[in-house]
C-alpha cells in the first residue's frame, strides 16, 4: 500500500513511518517540512496522487483554545477534500482519550471538532483515540506545579508508550476501515499521582505530588474515569510497562 503519515516528522510520525516501511508499504513522511500544509492545502494533491491509506497524527503548533480549534478545522477541511479528489481509501486519524467527555479544554474541544468532520466526511475512516504518552508526562508534571508542590486531579490515568501508540496505528492503517473509533491505552490503570509521582522520582525531582478533587487537567475538572478508556469496552492494551519504559528513559 501506498500509506500518507500526516505529521510524518513528529514523535509518532517518525516511528509509525519506520514500522509501515519494515512491513514493506510504501509509507509516506508528509509535514511542513516536506512542503505539505494542511493548513494551507500546499502540496496535498501532490502527495495524496495514488495513495491508498491517510494517517493524520498532525497536532497544532498552539494549544491556545482558538488556535488550535482553527488549526484542526482548516486542516482537517483541507485535507479531507484533498483526499476525495485523490480516492483514498482509508482515513486514520489520531485523537485522544477522553476528547468527548471534556469538552471545558480547548483541546478537547477542538479534537473533537475534528473527529467530527471525519465522521461526516463520506470517506472510509478508523479514530484511534490514545491515551496519554509515556514521554508526555514530564510536560504534564510541569503543568502541574504548585510552588514546591504537583498537584494532580484525584482521577485515573493508564499512559502508553509511544512506540507502542505507533504499533496500533499501522494494525488499522492496513486493516479494513471501522468506520468507528478505538481505543488504545497502556497496559497499567492507577491513580494520577502514582504515575507522576513515580516519573518525578525517576528525573530525580524531589517535590512532592499530591491528587487533589479540585485540581485541573489543562482546565478540565476530572471525575475518577474521565481520561481512561471505558472498562465495558475492549480497548487496545499497549505491551510496554511503564516501569520498563522509564528504566530505559
Amino acid at each position: 500500500m501506498r500509506i500518507v503519515i500526516i505529521g510524518g516528522s513528529g514523535l509518532i510520525g517518525r516511528q509509525l513511518t519506520a514500522a509501515l516501511a519494515r512491513a514493506g508499504h510504501e509509507a509516506v513522511a508528509a509535514s511542513p517540512s516536506t512542503g505539505v500544509n494542511t493548513l494551507t492545502g500546499e502540496g496535498l494533491p501532490d502527495i495524496l496522487a495514488g495513495s491508498d491509506v491517510v494517517v493524520d497524527v498532525s497536532n497544532s503548533p498552539s494549544f491556545e483554545a482558538a488556535a488550535v480549534l482553527d488549526f484542526f478545522e482548516r486542516s482537517g477541511r483541507n485535507l479531507l477534500a484533498a483526499e476525495r479528489k485523490a480516492g483514498v481509501q482509508h482515513h486514520v486519524a489520531l485523537s485522544v482519550v477522553g476528547t468527548d467527555r471534556l469538552e471545558e479544554n480547548g483541546y478537547f474541544r477542538a479534537k473533537l471538532a475534528q473527529e467530527s468532520l471525519i465522521q461526516s466526511s463520506g470517506l472510509p475512516y478508523t479514530i484511534v483515540r490514545a491515551m496519554q504518552f509515556f514521554e508526555f508526562l514530564g510536560a504534564i508534571a510541569e503543568a502541574a506545579a504548585a510552588g514546591d508542590r504537583l498537584v494532580v486531579p484525584d482521577a485515573d490515568l493508564q499512559p502508553i508508550a509511544a512506540a507502542d501508540v505507533a504499533a496500533a496505528l499501522a494494525e488499522v492503517a492496513v486493516a479494513p476501515p471501522r468506520n468507528a473509533t478505538v481505543e488504545i491505552a497502556g497496559p497499567e490503570r492507577g491513580p494520577f499521582r502514582d504515575f507522576i509521582a513515580r516519573r518525578a522520582a525517576k528525573a530525580g525531582d524531589e517535590r512532592q505530588v499530591f491528587a487533589d478533587r479540585q485540581a485541573r487537567y489543562f482546565g478540565a475538572k476530572l471525575e475518577k474515569g474521565s481520561l481512561v478508556p471505558d472498562l465495558s469496552a475492549a480497548a487496545r492494551l499497549g505491551s510496554t510497562r511503564f516501569d520498563t519504559w522509564i528504566a530505559d528513559a
